[in-house]
Order: structure tokens, then sequence, then C-alpha cells
């Protein structure tokens, strides 16, 4: 191997992390993304324009949480029911969100006490940028990736209608899943590193934002060609991305809010909504590591 081949070399990365650990060093303090940093930056950026808008109705189901902004700005978040503490059944502030200022929910996002108040916030986001991803068209995110059988593809969050499509290019497929009702093999953590740090392609789910793992994933991933967040509940905010290595956000727009909001009070998922949804995919800038 060539000395320039050395670091282009997808396990070259993974011995430089055991040689750091080691000697207790850090070779990617200047690209480590920092706890909640992706939640920080999508508050930010946002902030101004939620104190303009106001909550007219909140749907809280079983799989996912919806937020109507006036002006018919839906926006919705899945809701990540087997990771709320214990005796998290309710929510406090119930009776009152309605009429509430957007701002109160979107603090959520960054000062949430549990997966539920988080979803709250991000579906505020999502209601937020609504007009910003009105127009744009449906992109399949699989298709954008131009998967080949030299792919390795690491699936964060199990996403099983794409699981197929993925096998059928070829590509090595990889999944890492939390939760043991949705998916036989759980990976333990040295495996886990292993495949982030070799894959070439990285689908994250959305919900990781949720539970805030997603900046310690970003930070476990080596130089892949393409990284995705995914999901009906993923923010196409752009902005709070970029200097990351994710490279594309894959998310959904909202064709018929009143719908939405019914399927969601009546415990509907992500099928059940399909119809009423455009998903889209935005490019964005990247962070290459050096």
């Amino acid at each position: 191997m060539t000395f320039l081949g050395l670091f282009t070399n997808p396990s070259f990365f993974v011995l430089l992390d055991c040689f750091a650990n080691t000697y207790g060093l850090s070779w990617k303090d200047s690209t480590m993304i920092k706890a909640d940093d992706i939640s920080r930056h999508i508050h930010e950026y946002l902030s101004g324009r939620s104190r303009k808008l106001h909550v007219e109705e909140v749907r809280i189901g079983l799989g996912y949480v919806g937020v109507l902004l006036e002006g018919d700005r839906p926006g919705l978040s899945a809701l990540l029911r087997n990771e709320l503490p214990p005796g998290c059944g309710t929510l406090d502030k119930a009776g009152t969100l309605a009429g509430s200022d957007a701002s109160e929910l979107l603090d959520l996002l960054v000062n949430g006490r549990n997966p539920l108040e988080k979803a709250l916030g991000l579906a505020t986001v999502n209601a937020i940028i609504c007009p910003d991803i009105a127009e744009e068209p449906e992109r399949d995110s699989i298709a954008l990736m131009n998967l080949s059988p030299a792919d390795r593809v690491a699936m964060v969050g199990y996403f099983g209608p794409l699981v197929e499509p993925i096998r059928k290019t070829g590509a090595n497929l990889r999944i890492m899943e939390k939760d043991p009702n949705r998916i036989e093999e759980i990976l333990d953590r040295k495996d886990s590193d292993k495949i982030l740090a070799e894959c070439s392609v990285a689908i994250i789910t959305a919900t990781s934002i949720l539970n805030n793992t997603i900046e310690e994933i970003l930070n476990r991933l080596g130089n892949p060609r393409h990284v995705t967040i995914l999901g009906p509940s993923t923010p196409m905010c752009g902005e709070a991305f970029a200097g990351t290595p994710v490279t594309h956000l894959g998310g959904s727009a909202i064709l018929d809010h009143r719908k939405i909001m019914q399927i969601i009070s009546e415990g509907g998922g992500t099928p059940n909504m399909r119809p009423c949804l455009r998903f889209i995919d935005r490019k964005i800038k990247r962070l290459e590591k050096t």
C-alpha cells in the first residue's frame, strides 16, 4: 500500500481511534461535533421566525406528534415511545399548548426533558420551515445514493421498506438498531464502531436528534462519500448541518395536513401517512475530514 493509500483506507481510521483512546489523545478534535450542536443550530436558525407564529393545534399519537401553526403550517415528528422514561405518560402542559407562542414549543428541542417534549420541538421546527419545502419535487433518496456492489452501507435505525431495494444493488448493508422489537440482531459497540468507520454510505434516522445520539453517530463515521439524515421527521434545514459529514437531508412535505393530524390522533404511522406525504431530498455542503 502506498503512503497516500494508507489515508484513504477506512481501516486506518479504526486503528487511529484505538491508538488515540489508548494514549488519551483525540485525532478528531478539530472536526468533532459537540453534544446537542445540531439541535442548538436548528434552534438558533429558527428562533426569530418562531416568535412571529402561534400554535393552533397539537396532536400526540402512538407513533408521531403533529403541530399545526397559524397560516396552515403543519409539522410532524416521530415519537420514541420505547425510550420514554417511567412515569412519562402525560404532558404537564396539556390544555395550554394551543394558542401558545411557537417559540415555547421550539425551545423544547433543546430543553426538552424526554423524547416526547423533544418531539414537540422537532415537529414545531418542521412546521416553521414547511413553506420553504412546499414546492420541492419528490425525490428518491436511495436512488440518489447511486449504490453499487462496492458500497458498504451503514443503516442507523431500521428502515424496513429500504432494506430489500438496497440489497438488490449488491451493496453490503449492515443495520444498527436499538429496539430489539424491530430487529433480531443488536450489534455491540465494537461492531457498530467498525461499521460506521468503514462505511461508504450512511443512512441515519432523524430520530437520532430526539435521543441525543446524532452527534455521536456523526463523530464515529470514517469518511463516507454519502451521508443522509432520513425519515419524515427530518428537519430540512441545511444550515444546521453545514460543516458536518452530512451530505443529504431526506425528509417529507405534508400534502394534506388535516388528514395527517387525524392519522396521528388515531395512532397511525408512516404507512398510513404515506399518501399524504411527498418525500423530498436536499443536498447540503459537507465537512471533509483531513
